[in-house]
């Protein structure tokens, strides 16, 4: 990945169009301009595990994106801790040196999408629009913002922004008992209700829809495992246990869980070892 020189920004500061250095590699939205981000998070491919289908989708659809070739907008549901924003970041890691830069836009700024997108349309580089932990309620002023990005409005939309989305709703809304109850019979054939039908219409306007599901106790297990080699220790019989009980203590077996448990782990035998020293 690409570093960037000694001319980049070394703090966070807002920019403006004519001050945006091709070797920033990142941005955030926020107080209605574009922030540098001096050091942005972002992990290597190999690193990340349990998600060989879903990281094979996203690297391909990304390289078309770089490439200037045909490619879509992607949404990423499912459970959380599962490597969602892991893979996001991991694409700039890997697309940096090809022009890719990331742009963090919280889920309330999207009412400012065109805002946002404007500055970035003329640029060499190729932008990704990065919304994490997006849910939106219905009638919300960023729902629209994003169905008119998604499907163009009158304007055309930016050859070099696509916009990756990662949430824990499957259709980006709260789901309640009572849209149980709109599904109606239609010529013996069942039809959601409107407000059903409306989490559905923005949901597929993403051309890539990637599901993570939980991990299985082995898939943590194996992570587990990566995370402590990474930290210079090992899996053994009393980190396996241990590993267990606080994946059961969280009620999850996360990617996030299993990093977590190892630097507890491994710093607590550290910690262990200079005292009996």
């Amino acid at each position: 990945m690409r570093r960037q020189n000694a001319c980049s920004p070394t703090s966070e500061e807002t920019v403006t169009p004519e001050q945006q250095d091709p070797s920033t590699l990142a941005y955030r939205w926020r107080d209605g301009g574009l922030q540098t981000i001096a050091h942005p998070h972002t992990l290597a491919l190999e690193d990340l595990h349990g998600i060989d289908r879903q990281k094979a989708a996203l690297l391909a659809n990304t390289q078309q994106f770089v490439a200037g070739h045909p490619s879509n907008h992607a949404l990423l549901t499912g459970a959380r801790g599962t490597g969602k924003s892991s893979l996001v970041k991991a694409m700039l890691h890997r697309f940096a040196d090809e022009g890719l830069r990331l742009v963090a836009v919280p889920p309330h700024d999207l009412v400012a999408l065109p805002d946002i997108v404007a500055p970035l349309r003329d640029r060499a580089e190729r932008f990704l629009i990065y919304v994490d932990d997006f849910s939106v309620t219905p009638g919300d002023r960023a729902l629209m913002e994003l169905k008119t990005a998604l499907d163009g409005g009158i304007e055309e939309p930016a050859e070099n922004v696509l916009i990756y989305a990662t949430s824990n709703r499957r259709h980006l809304m709260p789901e309640h008992q009572s849209e149980n109850e709109a599904y109606r019979m239609v010529d013996e054939e069942l039809h959601p209700g409107e407000t059903t039908e409306e989490k559905i219409s923005l949901s597929e306007r993403f051309g890539l829809w990637l599901s993570f599901p939980p991990f299985e106790q082995q898939q943590y297990l194996q992570l587990v495992d990566h995370h402590l080699q990474a930290l210079g220790s090992k899996m053994d019989e009393a980190a396996r246990e241990a590993a267990l009980r606080w994946a059961l203590q969280r009620a999850s077996r996360s990617g996030r869980v299993a990093a977590q448990f190892a630097r507890d782990w491994v710093g607590r035998r550290a910690i262990e070892s200079r005292e009996k020293s």
